[in-house]
């Protein structure tokens, strides 16, 4: 092949090496096209230079625009090409231009223009449109602005392929005044000048602006139209795009895909489907873009039958190997927890990127098969944030909190920065295992890195304080969110109220109504709490009254329970009762057992005895109800009922929620039941409950044996006083932490009597704040009094 090239080439070439040869151009063009591979392409190069006719600019032209256009030619040897040509002229410096330009290297555009400017070669009107879309690629607006000045000087600006590429070139860079300031003062305007700046104030998301261009224009093209149907569904303007799309006489496949598109990004899946089954009915072509979006939208519906059919379309279609369409079929099949299916195609797949992995985890972790996640992202050959912030999520939703912080750590080894998925789930693990120390790192890390703290990750910080008895790092964070929601107002007014500043967290909701911020249903939770920790029964009533009278909101089953638990605990108990029976749904175990716990408070054995023997019938596993009807049996001397209670409990193998305290020390959760002796410095901790006895009595501490006479049976004779699972965590906070750092507890029950009153006297006694978060509430210990004034 080489040797016939070279032949024909030769006989193609006339005249003597005195007189200037000339070239058959015809057959030159024959020659071109019977290059096949590069080495064809390098022989006809090597002897175009050899015969010196690389130098006749139509001839080098020829050869030119065959190596930017071929497949197997690199830019860089165009580029050795242009280099060897004598005198190039305009058509020879586009064609490299443009190039560039069609290779995405628009760099190289804007340096070979510099070049030839530099070369004193005048560019001429096809070279402006060419550099100015170089530096909309770029996003070069500076540059842009200098090609436009030498347009101008050229006299070319007014030229309509100019003018529409400046118009695009603006438009694309942020720049719409100046865009529309040039389309405004063209004489002469075609579809793609009014496209360009449409799509302009499209990209922009201006409604307005684009609504007038589009009334504006002379035609209404299919592609305006398709714009308007993307800005409007992107917009949330699903009628005006409706509109648009039942108006269009011709429509095209993207027509079509944007309509589908606006009813799948506003979460109106079922009419995304139904456009679909149209599009299909009416013999319109698909492309991958259609198949993705109905698939998504058969994911939001866990409609799997619908997902099957589209399956099938997709490899009648023979689509079924381009790697995005397999990523949304697997994403459809785990959405519908068929993962059977979605494991035969992940398994088949001759091409996974991350996408792939990441589907095949989700649904692993949807299903709740967080092992089967966790082999899957082991193997992963690459993760990337997705992967991780998938599993850390896993872990948080499963509850398993220790293995979230401890994939986060190992996250950071491998440097992947996480996102505010990642650290939302994070904080929330810091929370559940009152884990402040790491939650106040994930906090610095946010700050050094100068993550953006939105409403949802400023909300979870918030929280995270909170309830780790942080008010000052709350509010901190609280008041320096630039935006805030009504979740950020309701973790602060509950926060406040958690941890017993009740006056706060009225004042909050106070200021939520003059920040004119709309309060919800969880609002009033937070604002009945409030009233219920400090018993203010009539303040309580009135905002429970404003719920229905001024915000139309109805209060739910929690409402009423906090209601109960309100007059409850200030001794109304036929109130709470007429008010559970006025309840216009159905009370749960919670509202319930909130009236026992008053029962046995303030001693009233006859209501407590039938409201605890309702609630054992309606829940018969449930430990806490049969300790509170025993003690309120024993409390009465009723020991023949307080044994049958008993008996009952051992029968049907209910065992009572053993006490457990958490305490962080370090960056470590150190985990205490009632009664442990299995920690490492058990010995050490032994030795300071012994100190701790000895100062408590000389303090006039009395030990509440009463407590224990009622609280039952033989663990807790086992398990005496002095060993309850906060005293245990508040020795080791003594032994290992050195003031001022206040002692954390997190407690899974409520605090006892006895470890209340014990916890004021040891505050006072070794000078140390102790906060405890119980079951209900915060208690902070200072100088020998509790922040909740004795009323729990």
């Amino acid at each position: 092949m080489n040797a016939q090239l070279s032949s024909s080439l030769r006989s193609s070439i006339n005249g003597s090496s005195i007189s200037k040869p000339t070239i058959n151009f015809s057959i030159l063009e024959t020659l071109l096209q019977k290059c096949r591979y590069l080495e064809h392409f390098n022989q006809l190069h090597s002897q175009m230079i050899v015969s010196g006719f690389i130098n006749d600019t139509y001839a080098a032209s020829r050869l030119l625009r065959f190596s930017t256009t071929s497949h197997f030619v690199g830019l860089d040897y165009s580029r050795s090409i242009l280099n060897q040509i004598g005198n190039p002229n305009g058509f020879i410096w586009n064609t490299m231009m443009r190039a560039y330009v069609g290779k995405n290297s628009p760099q190289e555009t804007i340096f070979l223009y510099k070049f030839m400017l530099k070369e004193n070669f005048a560019p001429d009107i096809y070279t402006f449109p060419i550099v100015v879309q170089a530096c909309s690629l770029r996003f070069s607006d500076k540059e842009g602005e200098q090609i436009h000045s030498h347009a101008l000087r050229m006299g070319f600006h007014s030229d309509v392929y100019v003018q529409n590429t400046l118009i695009n070139m603006y438009a694309v860079c942020g720049r719409l005044s100046d865009a529309r300031q040039i389309f405004d003062r063209s004489l002469l305007l075609d579809s793609v000048s009014w496209n360009s700046i449409l799509a302009g104030y499209v990209q922009a998301g201006d409604v307005e602006e684009a609504i007038t261009i589009y009334s504006r224009m002379p035609e209404q093209n299919i592609i305006a139209s398709n714009s308007m149907i993307v800005l409007f569904g992107r917009s949330g303007r699903v009628d005006d795009a409706c509109r648009v799309f039942n108006e269009m006489i011709h429509k095209d496949l993207v027509s079509w895909s944007a309509m589908i598109s606006c009813y799948e990004q506003n979460q109106m899946f079922r009419e995304a489907l139904m456009i679909f089954t149209h599009m299909n009915d009416e013999g319109v072509d698909m492309d991958e873009v259609v198949m993705i979006s109905v698939l998504s939208a058969c994911s939001n519906l866990l409609v799997i039958k619908e997902g099957n059919v589209i399956h099938g379309l997709i490899l009648r279609l023979g689509f079924e190997s381009y790697v995005n369409l397999q990523n949304a079929l697997i994403h459809m099949y785990a959405s519908c927890t068929d993962l059977t299916a979605a494991q035969n195609i992940f398994q088949k797949s001759q091409i996974l990127d991350e996408v792939s992995w990441n589907s095949m985890i989700t649904g692993y972790l949807k299903c709740g098969l967080i092992g089967d996640a966790k082999i899957l992202f082991d193997a992963m050959p690459k993760k990337d944030v997705v992967s991780w912030s998938a599993m850390i999520s896993g872990y948080t939703q499963q509850d398993r909190f220790s293995e979230t912080l401890a994939l986060f750590h190992e996250m950071q080894l491998t440097e992947t920065k996480p996102d505010e998925i990642t650290l939302v789930s994070v904080i929330s693990a810091c929370t559940r295992l009152f884990a402040l120390e790491q939650g106040k790192w994930v906090h610095a890390y946010i700050r050094k890195n100068r993550v953006k703290i939105n409403v949802i990750l400023g909300t979870t910080l918030v929280d995270m304080y909170m309830k780790c008895g942080c008010v000052e790092n709350a509010l901190e964070v609280f008041n320096g969110m630039e935006e805030k929601g009504v979740s950020s107002w309701n973790a602060t007014i509950v926060g406040l109220a958690m941890n017993g500043f009740v006056e706060e967290s009225l004042e909050m909701f106070s200021d939520l109504k003059k920040y004119g911020v709309k309060p919800n249903d969880v609002t009033f939770v937070g604002v009945l709490g409030a009233c219920r920790h400090v018993g203010t029964v009539n303040e309580g009533c009135h905002h429970f009254n404003s719920m229905t009278q001024i915000y139309n909101i109805e209060p739910n089953v929690k409402h009423y329970g906090c209601m109960v638990d309100l007059l409850g605990r200030a001794g109304l108990l036929r109130e709470a009762e007429e008010l559970i029976g006025n309840m216009p749904m159905k009370p749960d175990v919670a509202t319930w057992g909130a009236l026992l716990g008053a029962c046995k408070k303030f001693g009233d054995a006859e209501m407590g005895m039938r409201i605890g023997r309702k609630l054992i019938e309606l829940e018969p596993q449930h430990d806490g109800f049969h300790v509170l009807l025993a003690n309120i049996f024993a409390s009465k001397g009723r020991w023949d009922d307080a044994m049958e209670i008993w008996g009952m409990m051992k029968q049907n193998r209910i065992k009572k929620t053993p006490g457990c305290s958490m305490i962080e020390v370090e960056g470590v959760v150190h985990e205490f039941l009632a009664g442990d002796r299995t920690h490492p410095q058990t010995q050490d901790i032994d030795n300071m409950l012994v100190e701790m006895a000895r100062r408590l009595k000389m303090a006039g501490y009395e030990p509440r044996i009463d407590e224990v006479a009622f609280d039952i049976e033989e663990e807790e004779k086992e398990t005496n006083l002095h060993r309850h699972s906060e005293k245990l965590a508040i020795a080791f906070g003594l032994i290992s932490t050195s003031p001022p750092m206040p002692i954390r507890i997190l407690k899974n029950l409520r605090i006892c009597i006895d470890c209340h009153t014990a916890a004021k006297f040891i505050s006072r006694i070794f000078g140390r704040e102790i906060v405890v978060r119980d079951r209900c509430r915060f208690h902070h210990f200072k100088d020998g009094l509790c922040s909740c004034a004795d009323y729990w």
